[in-house]
């Protein structure tokens, strides 16, 4: 797999996303710049100009008229995806961690950090798409503010029923999408190892979490119940599951400051693809100067794009051997 290297960003990555269509990628990272690129070649469409501090987090709605992103400026900014113009800007107390948008795309949720007497929120966010894409709420529909620990990302099951969260704690929240109120609270990573990535099924009805303490697990939307655990040796930053095969990958990496050696393989700077099923590490692929701090795979499960600590985004086409690699057993599978 030959990687396309798009260099736009001068700083570390922080979040990329693909569109629902898989042919754009957004990125973002703490250099305050958006960046669009089409997916097949890796050539810039443009950038999105405004933010006064680091970008923490980007979503793109489902029909790709509305990317949104949260920064540290403490705003949460709408623009339209075309024109590159900002649509809205919300205020915040504090930095804007996370936003994603519902699987329809009318509604956005925005995770707050906990700073400086303000509690970590979670707050919703009604989007409307009509002919002037400027008039949007000033006030959040739903705040879900968080006593005990502190979310540091979210997102929505199927249908927007759920927001799920995962904490600084280690533990896992199912909240109502409607009314906010708290469903289910798991301990699924140690005490104390932050989650630090929450990316979902394509049909939303489990999700895998990347935490701290190097593992990733496979957890139920409904219920929260923990299906499958991968163990890596480094703390894990981001993960995604993988449409077409019953695979996860899983980016992290060692951060700079506690790595004593500068190899890159002492860092274990590698995108790692583990068997969903069965939990075995099947693969790996380097690259990056620095810790993975984000993955995300085509919605057709083509393609996958990583960020890293160095400032680039690598976007890996999946060729022919990718797909034709099995399991014994799931061959025997196809011969019944």
């Amino acid at each position: 797999m030959r990687p396309i290297l798009l260099s736009g960003h001068e700083r570390s990555l922080n979040q990329i996303k693909f569109n629902r269509d898989g042919d754009l990628i957004f990125s973002v990272a703490k250099d305050k710049i958006v960046c669009a690129w089409w997916s097949a070649n890796g050539e810039r469409l443009g950038t999105y100009n405004g933010h006064q501090g680091a970008i923490w987090t980007v979503d793109v709605s489902p029909n790709t008229q509305i990317l949104a992103t949260g920064s540290a400026d403490n705003t949460v900014r709408l623009w339209n995806v075309k024109t590159g113009e900002c649509i809205k800007v919300w205020d915040f107390p504090t930095a804007v961690k996370r936003v994603e948008f519902t699987p329809d795309g009318s509604r956005l949720l925005a995770v707050t950090e906990k700073r400086m007497g303000f509690l970590g929120t979670i707050a919703v966010l009604d989007i409307n798409y009509g002919e002037n894409l400027t008039e949007q709420a000033e006030e959040p529909s739903l705040r879900i503010t968080c006593t005990e620990s502190k979310a540091t990302v979210a997102g929505w099951s199927y249908m927007g029923k759920y927001i799920i969260a995962g904490h600084e704690d280690g533990s896992v929240s199912q909240y109502d999408g409607k009314t906010g109120e708290q469903l289910e609270n798991v301990q699924a990573h140690e005490f104390d190892h932050q989650i630090n990535d929450i990316q979902f099924s394509s049909d939303r009805t489990y999700f895998i979490t990347a935490s701290k303490d190097k593992s990733a697990k496979l957890m139920s939307s409904r219920n929260l119940a923990i299906l499958k655990t991968y163990v890596a040796d480094t703390p894990l930053n981001s993960a995604t599951i993988t449409p077409k095969k019953d695979y996860v990958i899983l980016g992290g990496g060692q951060a700079a400051m506690d790595v004593t050696t500068t190899s890159a393989r002492q860092g274990k700077f590698e995108a790692r693809f583990y068997h969903k099923i069965f939990e075995d590490e099947i693969g790996r692929v380097r690259g990056h100067f620095g810790p993975l701090n984000t993955v995300h795979i085509h919605p057709a499960g083509t393609a996958y794009a990583s960020g890293g600590e160095d400032g680039y985004v690598r976007v890996h086409h999946f060729d022919k051997s990718y797909f034709d690699f099995m399991y014994e057993v799931e061959r025997e599978q196809l011969r019944k």
